[in-house]
């Protein structure tokens, strides 16, 4: 059987577990708050009304491709093409090439930063292996103006960063409701995983500040995790609303026994 993805790629191993998908979580949720073309996500306004929702459909989508069969992959991506042109259809207007490259590169770049900060650094040839799997499926989507490699990707992921994102009242707004659906203790700890994770031009953008309180916590999570215990700890700080998406996200057994 083929698959969109290979059973040996690094891609399967990030995307496999929940701590790494929370990560990636959380650096797009910073990053998503600051795009300027955060106002069609705001036009159909399902972000504002479930912003934690919201991404977490997007990462999901994303999750679905890389453990899916190809056809299934290819029919997933479809779909998803389909929804934002029926948003298209509805305002009346082309959601910008640029915007469809954002999200794609956002997906390529908290891969590899989520898996460095919890497991280690990634080689050039795992880099472009997750490149290459995001680049087929913004392939499918028939956005243009993609790079062809990873090195060309970096170049041209910078220029986004500087190019693309502005502090608006959009930002204001979403972080508002991401305290307001997190609550005050789990916001704060977003935000200390946000540290470790976004370029500094989010940094910067959101002043979250230079070293994360969190990386002495990460130390002991790292810790629990080798003595087996690490996902109770997790789990137990979950909002109640999300936590059996969360716990279904480290069920990849069912796909790579398929």
């Amino acid at each position: 059987m083929k698959y969109f993805v290979d059973q040996g790629s690094i891609v399967r191993e990030i995307w496999g577990k929940a701590d790494s998908i929370l990560f990636i979580f959380a650096g797009a949720s910073a990053e998503f708050a600051l795009n300027k073309a955060v106002d069609w996500l705001y036009f159909t306004g399902r972000l504002p009304a479930d912003p934690l929702g919201r991404l977490f459909s997007t990462v999901a989508y994303a999750r679905l491709i890389v453990f899916s069969e190809y056809h299934d992959a290819l029919h997933a991506i479809d779909k998803i093409t389909a929804i934002h042109r029926d948003v298209e259809h509805q305002r009346g207007s082309q959601i910008p090439d640029w915007a469809y490259r954002d999200v794609l590169f956002m997906l390529i770049d908290y891969s590899v930063r989520s898996y460095e900060v919890l497991e280690r650094k990634l080689t050039d040839s795992e880099k472009e292996d997750i490149f290459r799997t995001f680049y087929q499926v913004g392939s499918r989507m028939q956005i243009r103006g993609l790079p062809d490699n990873f090195a060309a990707w970096n170049s041209m992921r910078n220029e986004h960063l500087q190019q693309d994102l502005l502090k608006s009242d959009f930002t204001k707004d979403l972080y508002r409701q991401y305290k307001k659906y997190l609550g005050t203790i789990r916001y704060y700890m977003l935000k200390e995983v946000q540290v470790m994770v976004v370029p500094q031009r989010v940094n910067r953008l959101l002043s979250l500040g230079e070293i994360s309180l969190l990386k002495p916590v990460l130390t002991l999570y790292k810790l629990a995790r080798f003595l087996g215990f690490e996902k109770m700890l997790r789990n137990a700080i979950l909002p109640k609303a999300y936590k059996a998406q969360v716990i279904d996200l480290d069920s990849s057994k069912q796909y790579h026994t398929q």
